[in-house]
């Protein structure tokens, strides 16, 4: 009974909490001044930082990437010269410490390495979790903009990056990773600068058991949406993850901000019934994914290689569904060992391109993107000219928001293609070794960053590919967004009338979840019925990879 009501109850909460936090966010973001914010502006800036056009916000944006790439490279790859290592582990090789730099940067937080055992604790604390906070306060920063600039008119400053960044991280992400690390370290999840304990077990043979400073990135890897486990096996390890109710706090702490991200769009643009539908599109295909991936893991129950029996069967199910449906990546069991079906759903998922409410802020900025194309293919259908919110779309919102949509999938395909025939990264064989490379490149697109455990990532090819893919699937859709928000900004606002097409129904959320739909499922239909859905149909027949 208990399990029955689990994912009701999870629902629930996240529909009840979202729009309080996403109202709280939308008042830091546009708030004119808050406390202590002076003066560490006046500081940095000499007074506060005015507002910027597009491409200024867009080049504080770049410009802060390459300096955080550079710190954070730098610290990985010569992490024997820093203290806090009390493994004495070596740097690490530059493509790998090239991919990571990558990935913790763009929110991605794909891992090539176990933690435990390749990373200092300086590396973790310095060079990883600082950027889990800021990664992820780019996203809500981008939204922000975003949302200023599309109920603007005729201006071309939409607020400044700087500040934008200051706020998120230290008013939002900062005091609400501290509470929950606090929950967290109650249930048990350890927070240590000891070395690892030498331990002996009944055979007389020694073994290191892990330990370090667990709580305080778990917090934030799972609030921003980052993903990247202090242990090389993430939240499946009994230190990151020792009770049902430290798996239910963190799986909640996934969802419950990119939820927030939807009403902060909303209160920013004054658009509540909107957002409305959009919160419900979103919810629609959790739901559905959560219904799939449940139903095929009931159907195979003898797939318990890789699974977590400390958690049932819907606490597996639900942190699969959630961690795809955002850009988090985090893991409380092996996805690769899931059913087909179920991996499948997973991988079709991060192929949205995370809009299932995303990562932090991301999923907002990129369902944005499908908003502005639905509009547009309404009008077309309609005779109506394509308006949003009163903005009239023109050619090139258009051209832009088909390559903020495109982009990740090019990398998906070519990816994967390239890798089947260099035969790099994976260890299955038929339909299976196809869903390991898919699952790798759409993981990386989408910034999602969890993986099939039998995909070997290591490589010069792997961390390259991969990079590249990750780089493009989080700036593509950034400068996407940003340049046809910031189109629509400068552009007269239009007297609605009864004739327009209204953003607030359930016929404009059935056509949103529809041109979603049809356009990942014409991009990735085919490779996935060569993937996922021929194994599921081999294994049916008794035929096993």
């Amino acid at each position: 009974m208990v399990e029955l009501l689990y994912f009701p109850f999870y629902l629930g909460l996240l529909i009840f909490i979202s729009p309080f936090v996403g109202y709280y966010m939308a008042f830091i973001l546009n708030a004119k001044s808050l406390p202590f914010e002076k003066q560490v502006f006046q500081f940095l800036f000499s007074g506060l930082p005015p507002s910027q056009t597009p491409k200024q916000y867009l080049s504080s944006l770049s410009l802060f990437h390459l300096l955080g790439a550079g710190i954070l490279f730098s610290i990985l790859k010569f992490q024997n010269f820093f203290p806090s290592n009390p493994l004495n582990l070596l740097g690490m090789d530059w493509d790998l410490a090239l991919n990571t730099t990558i990935s913790f940067i763009t929110n991605t937080n794909w891992q090539a390495y176990s933690g435990e055992s390749q990373l200092s604790y300086f590396s973790q604390m310095v060079g990883l979790t600082p950027q889990n906070f800021l990664s992820a306060g780019v996203g809500i920063s981008v939204l922000a903009f975003v949302s200023r600039a599309v109920v603007s008119t005729k201006s071309n400053r939409f607020g400044n990056f700087w500040m934008d960044l200051f706020r998120s991280t230290f008013y939002i992400l900062l005091p609400i990773s501290f509470f929950v690390s606090i929950l967290l370290l109650g249930q048990g999840v350890i927070q240590s600068f000891e070395p690892p304990i030498q331990s002996f077990g009944l055979d007389g043979i020694s073994e290191n058991i892990p330990m370090g400073p667990v709580a305080s990135q778990v917090a934030i890897k799972q609030i921003g949406t980052n993903g990247g486990g202090f242990f090389g096996v993430n939240s499946a390890h009994p230190f990151e993850n020792p009770t049902p109710i430290s798996n239910f706090i963190q799986m909640f702490s996934i969802l419950f901000l990119p939820a927030s991200c939807v009403f902060l769009y909303g209160k920013i643009t004054n658009s509540f019934r909107h957002v409305w539908v959009i919160f419900f599109v979103m919810l629609s295909f959790l739901i559905l994914g959560f219904i799939g991936v449940y139903i095929s893991e009931q159907n195979h129950l003898g797939f318990w290689e890789g699974k977590e029996f400390r958690f049932s069967l819907t606490e597996s199910s639900l942190w699969l569904s959630t961690t795809t449906a955002a850009s988090n990546g985090s893991v409380n069991s092996m996805h690769d060992s899931y059913s087909p079906l179920a991996g499948g759903i997973a991988i079709f998922q991060m192929m949205l391109g995370e809009i299932i409410f995303g990562g932090v802020g991301t999923g907002m900025y990129g369902m944005f993107l499908f908003l502005i194309l639905t509009v547009f293919l309404s009008g077309l259908m309609t005779g109506r000219t394509p308006e949003y919110f009163g903005k009239k779309i023109g050619s090139y919102e258009i051209k832009w928001t088909l390559f903020g949509i495109l982009s990740p999938t090019v990398c998906i395909l070519l990816g994967s293609a390239i890798s089947i025939l260099l035969e790099s990264g994976y260890t299955a064989k038929g339909p299976h070794a196809l869903s390991q490379i898919l699952y790798a490149f759409s993981s990386a697109a989408g910034n999602n960053g969890s993986a099939f455990a039998g995909f070997s990532a290591d490589t010069v090819w792997g961390n390259l590919s991969l990079g590249i893919s990750m780089l493009v699937g989080r700036f593509s859709v950034i400068y996407s967004v940003i340049l046809v928000a910031g189109s629509l900004g400068g552009k007269i606002t239009t007297v609605s009338f009864d004739g327009n097409f209204r953003l607030d129904t359930v016929l404009f959320g059935v056509l949103l979840f529809s041109v979603i739909l049809i356009v990942c499922g014409l991009s990735f239909f085919p490779v996935l019925a060569l993937g996922p859905i021929l194994e599921q149909l081999l294994i049916n027949q008794g035929v096993f990879f």
